[in-house]
Parts: structure tokens; sequence; C-alpha cells
């Protein structure tokens, strides 16, 4: 059992979930050097240019002209409009907490999925994305003072765009591997940043080395490297492990931010967390059972839920 569990495999899907809950507190420290829109076009470009490298290793191939809108479409929400939206959120809401937050965008994509692409919205799903949202309210409710947050409205709000990058990533993932989807939205959401080069010009002029430091870790590391390793474990493991352990971002995340940041999260803000996992983990697991019966997807692609910081 011990060499199963150190196996490159599991190694991998370990790496993944630390690197991607240690992003959050990795932006605090990022934003208070460069800002939000710096900050968020380095970790973009830094990203893209690993994965651009990693490509020709990875057998990355080119996009077909057909799909080049939903490529665009997955640009434009899971990476400009999510890094922006997250970066901004977190300036005023904890790192944990944001990661609580953006652990519900699974619902969205899944209610996308029903409206758009035809798929069967079920008393289970339904009941699981009920909670969930009533999880993230709470959360919500938690960071504002006599009310909802508006900084953690905003983390909502990427947690929104990242579902759709799910739900449009789905018919991509039919014909590509997940790495490739990555690598091809990373790429375009740094193009649809390029306004952001003026601000992120400035605020690098005048960076502390450690906000540069926390861009360049961002990039390389739970962007590119995350990405990377995520499409190598996710191919060699089943669908249930794989989904599984993306529910121990938020609490990885948690305490990470503690022993990085010293942050102490609320305990209603961790009661709302851990009613809106337990929602995600309902519908998860209802879209396991359903998905077993149907042809399993391409090698390396992302299990639907997939969440990264």
């Amino acid at each position: 059992m011990s060499t199963r569990i150190t196996s490159p495999r599991f190694l991998a899907l370990a790496g993944t979930v630390v690197l991607w809950a240690s992003a959050f507190p990795a932006i605090r420290v990022g934003i208070d050097g460069l800002g939000a829109a710096a900050l968020s076009f380095l970790r973009l470009l830094i990203a893209a240019v690993a994965l651009l490298a990693v490509a020709p290793f990875a057998k990355v191939r080119l996009p077909r002209r057909g799909d080049l809108p939903l490529i665009t479409l997955c640009g434009v929400t899971g990476m400009t409009a999510y890094q922006l939206l997250l970066n901004w959120g977190e300036v005023h809401v904890q790192a944990g907490t944001a990661s609580l937050l953006i652990a519900i965008a699974p619902v969205f994509s899944v209610l996308l999925g029903s409206l758009f692409l035809g798929e069967r919205l079920t008393h289970t799903i339904v009941v699981g994305s009920v909670v969930a949202l009533v999880g993230a309210a709470v959360v919500s409710l938690a960071e504002g003072t006599g009310g909802f947050s508006v900084s953690a409205l905003v983390i909502l709000a990427a947690a929104v765009v990242q579902g759709v990058y799910h739900f449009a990533s789905k018919p991509l993932l039919r014909h590509y591997t997940g790495l490739e989807v990555a690598t091809y939205a990373m790429v375009a959401g740094t193009v649809f940043a390029l306004p952001l080069i003026p601000a992120t010009w400035h605020a690098t002029a005048h960076a502390p080395a450690a906000a540069l430091a926390s861009a360049a870790y961002l990039g390389l590391l739970p962007s590119a490297l995350g990405f990377v390793i995520w499409a190598y474990a996710v191919a060699r493991l089943p669908l249930a492990v794989s989904t599984a352990a993306l529910y121990l971002v938020p609490p990885v995340a948690l305490i990470v931010s503690f022993v990085w940041l010293g942050e102490v999260p609320r305990p209603i803000a961790l009661a709302g967390g851990a009613i809106s996992v337990a929602g995600v983990i309902l519908i998860s697991r209802h879209r396991q059972n359903h998905n077993a019966t149907n042809a399993p997807a391409v090698d390396g692609s992302e299990p639907q839920g997939a969440a990264c910081a």
C-alpha cells in the first residue's frame, strides 16, 4: 500500500493539491507589492511561456480552427477574468476563505451544462447546488460587517467564470487532453490580458522582491507545473480518486495560509466552507455514477469540476 501511495501518479496528484492550495496565500503576497492587475498579467504570461516551452515534449497538438471560439471563451473566462476577479477579491478576503468560495465553481459548470448542453438536472444535483450556494452565502456573510462582503462577492464572481471555463472546456476535452486545453486557454488568456501591460510595467518597476517572486512562483508552479502533473495523474488514476483529491484543496489552503500568513479563519467561515464542499461532493458523486455508464474521457482530461487557484 505504501508503495502505491508513493508511486509517481499519487505523488503527482498530491503535488497538484499542494500547489493549487498554496496559490491562494501566494496571491496575497503578490497583491501587496504588485496589485491585482500586474499580478494577473505576470502570472498568465509566465505560465503561458512555461506551458509553450513544455508543449513540444508533451506532444501538445495545434488546435483546430473550428475550436478557436470555445478556446477563446475558456481563455477570457477561466484565465483572464478569473485571475483579475480572484486577485481583486483577495485584497480584502483571507486566502483560506477565498479557497472556500472558489470551491463552489463546479456548481455553476453543472448548471450551465444543464442549460446549454442538455445535461439532465436531477434532484440530487439541485439539492447539492442549493447546499453549496447556501454554504457560500454563509462564508460571504462571515467576511462582511452586517451583510455580504463586496470582496467575497467578487470572489464568488471568480467562481462563476471558472464554472464557465469548465462548461466551455467540456466539448474540447472530447478531442484534446486536459494539458492541451489548459495550454490553449492560458495563451488565449494572456492575449486578452495584454491591455494590462502599462499597469504591469509601472507596478513591476517599484515592486518588492517578495512580490515578484510570488508572481514567478504562481506562474511557474501552481499554473504551469500544476497543470502538467495534474494531466499526468488524471491520465493514470481513476476518475473518483482524482476528483476526490480536489476536495482537499480548501483545507490544505487553510493550513498553508495559517503557516505562511498567520491567517486564522472565522469559525462561521469554516462552517460555511464545509457546507459548500458537502454540496459539491454530492453533485460530483452523482455525476461520477452517471458517467460510469458512458465512454471514458480522453486521457489527461480534467474531471468535471476540476479547479485550480
